[in-house]
């Protein structure tokens, strides 16, 4: 029965964002645990965090699951509510929807597979042994074909899993997108290789030490407007950014013959960091408190990795800072720092260290590989071969390993499959919005140039961080930018930017 008058209604939704609240805080426990077993946990202390997580996990399906729940959600279907609060209702509602079609053994099942499996990817992408992390694979896999046979037994399996992570722009239209990019940047990756410009030709050989490299990081955060009272720094095998609006544990890694790699990967961090952080204080504990999708989220990330980082502006701009931590750099020019940053590599094997063309055929072919893995259409023990028969048809090259071939993502570990399309989806809509915020603030590259970085910030809060989950990702990059979702500014910018830099 639905909440009869406005008062009752106000009531019911009080106690709906209480029980909320609960679901959010065991969510962010689960994180900061994911976050300690990454970073500061000893190797051996996995059988007590695989169990901790798993009871942290069960809880949360309870709560989410919960009769008491349920029953909020049908008083309020029919009240009198804000804009705001029937977005609150709708994005919970969604959530209890999924997950009352499974059963908490099988979300159980699944934290503890992951728990287990990630010490095991670990090992075996460091001894390139992918048959000691098959049946750990296999294992997830069936969970997540299980998990959406319950929630929609008609459905595709892989459609069921990808709405999880961004669950209002379809299959169909990603993966219209991909081959969008496949078609117009694979052509423009054979001009550049055919190229005689070798725009980072000599300019970063040498070594290039990984505490020099986290000092570094460190002032570029300064530099951009990382809240230091908000955030914590620390590396990772594989970079990643969790947490709330008033606590960030992000990561990063660095390769120390490729300092680039580092700091990108730094900005790309600091992206999901500033878009958290965004996200209304008044709001934690609540949708609107929350990023949009997966999708959306890496938006924000590619933004500052890519619209800000590998611009000219900012490679001027942090010159002196890149002397004073590798002072054998005295003397290159801002413009050959920058083009080196956006090499476009003959041998491209790991999606994190690529740059921005070759970046998206990586996505396209995990994209296949996922869909297929969980629609039935590919074995797990097939998935090195296929890998590398992929990579050889999008990029022209074979992983000589598959510690850089199909180990070198964490994401299989940790049961997220079927979210590596929102990467592009992220890079797409980024330079969407800078087209946006150009037409309101002016070009980028002065912003970068006379450090208006509170500008930036600024905007993209009021553009996309401010509205949590209020809007569908559809309207949110409607109200953001203006349009609909296009590739168009994307495809133009890239071609613009490596033709200058190749002279092509």
């Amino acid at each position: 029965m639905a909440a009869s008058n406005t008062s009752e209604a106000a009531e019911t939704y009080d106690q709906l964002l209480t029980h909320y609240e609960d679901i959010v805080h065991l969510e962010q426990i689960d994180n900061v645990l994911f976050w300690d077993q990454q970073v500061m946990m000893p190797a051996d202390g996995t059988p007590a965090r695989s169990g901790q997580r798993s009871t942290i996990s069960s809880l949360k399906h309870d709560l989410l699951t919960s009769d008491e729940l349920g029953g909020l959600l049908a008083q309020l279907a029919d009240a009198s509510l804000t804009d705001e609060e029937q977005a609150v209702v709708r994005e919970i509602d969604r959530q209890y929807a999924r997950e009352t079609q499974v059963p908490g053994s099988l979300q159980r099942e699944l934290s503890q597979a992951i728990s287990d499996s990630t010490p095991v990817w670990q090992t075996a992408r460091e001894n390139d042994d992918f048959e000691s992390f098959a049946p750990m694979l296999e294992h997830i896999v069936e969970i997540r074909q299980q998990q959406a046979a319950e929630i929609d037994p008609d459905a595709e399996p892989f459609d069921v899993i990808f709405a999880e992570y961004e669950p209002y722009l379809s299959v169909e239209t990603v993966e219209s997108m991909l081959h969008e990019l496949r078609d117009e940047l694979v052509p423009l990756i054979d001009a550049i290789r055919e190229s005689d410009v070798d725009p980072a030709a000599g300019v970063f050989e040498g070594t290039y030490k990984s505490d020099a490299q986290f000092a570094l990081s460190e002032e570029v955060l300064d530099l951009v407007g990382v809240d230091w009272k908000r955030t914590k720094l620390d590396t990772s095998t594989h970079p990643f950014s969790f947490g709330n609006q008033f606590d960030v544990r992000m990561t990063t890694r660095f390769d120390e013959a490729i300092p680039v790699d580092g700091l990108t990967s730094t900005l790309h961090e600091f992206g999901h960091t500033d878009y958290t952080q965004g996200l209304p204080d008044d709001a934690y504990g609540t949708p609107l408190g929350e990023p949009r999708s997966h999708g959306i989220h890496e938006s924000q990330s590619r933004f500052w990795e890519n619209q800000v980082g590998r611009t000219e502006a900012f490679w001027e701009l942090i010159q002196p800072l890149l002397v004073k931590h590798f002072p054998d750099l005295e003397g290159t020019s801002a413009r050959e720092l920058y083009a080196a940053a956006n090499q476009v590599y003959d041998e491209n094997y790991i999606r994190v260290e690529s740059d921005e063309l070759t970046y998206h055929m990586h996505i396209l072919l995990r994209f296949e590989i996922e869909r297929d893995l969980i629609n039935g259409d590919l074995a797990v023990a097939d998935v090195p071969s296929r890998w590398n028969e992929l990579m050889e048809e999008l990029l022209g090259i074979t992983p000589p390993s598959d510690t850089v071939g199909c180990l070198q993502d964490i994401h299989w570990s940790l049961g997220r499959i079927g979210t590596f399309q929102n990467y592009s989806v992220g890079s797409v809509f980024a330079a969407q919005l800078q087209a946006a915020l150009e037409s309101e603030l002016g070009d980028i590259e002065m912003l970068i140039e006379n450090e208006s970085f509170d500008e930036i910030h600024a905007w993209l809060t009021d553009a996309v961080h401010q509205h949590g989950q209020r809007y569908t990702t559809d309207e949110l990059i409607e109200v953001a930018t203006g349009e609909p979702f296009t590739a168009t500014y994307f495809i133009s910018d890239m071609k613009e930017k490596y033709s200058d830099i190749y002279d092509l």
